[in-house]
């Protein structure tokens, strides 16, 4: 199931630097805006409102910070590899190093569901995850994130 659909080319971020989680999400709704056209601080502050209802860190060094957002018109990804894990309050306690930001239109429903249960599978994939890990270049992990199923057998 490939993510192309949600995740553009320039969303990769290969190398994020950020000391901690608060800044993680601060950076990746800066550059959300940048590519999106929507305001920085509305993508910010919906995303650390669901932070305040549970961690979005499933485990595994993955977190997946989302939320809806009124003036989207479909779903949005962005993909960041941590230059250095950073602790994010994981269901599992493990630090972080792979995020999926994944933005949806406020209407979005059971969409924004399968986008986000369509993520989770992929990053959870220990083959996935371990070379989304290993890449170094946006090409790399957009080439990663973007494949087929088939492909990453």
């Amino acid at each position: 199931m490939a993510l192309n659909d949600i995740v553009a080319m320039n969303a990769v971020i290969p190398a994020l630097k950020v000391n901690g989680k608060k800044q993680a999400i601060q950076e990746i709704a800066a550059r959300a805006a940048m590519l999106s056209g929507l305001n920085e601080r509305t993508i910010f502050e919906t995303l650390l409102q669901r932070e305040k209802l549970g961690s979005t860190g499933i485990g595994h060094g993955i977190a997946i910070p989302h939320g809806k957002l009124p003036q989207l018109d479909r779903l949005f990804g962005l993909f960041a590899r941590l230059d250095r894990p950073i602790d994010f309050e994981s269901l599992d306690g493990q630090p972080v190093d792979l995020i999926f930001l994944l933005l949806a239109p406020e209407g979005a429903g059971a969409d924004h569901l399968k986008a986000l249960a369509r993520v989770a599978r992929l990053l959870r994939d220990p083959d996935i995850a371990n070379k989304l890990r290993e890449s170094r270049d946006a090409d790399a992990l957009y080439a990663v994130l973007t494949m087929t199923p088939s492909a990453a057998a």
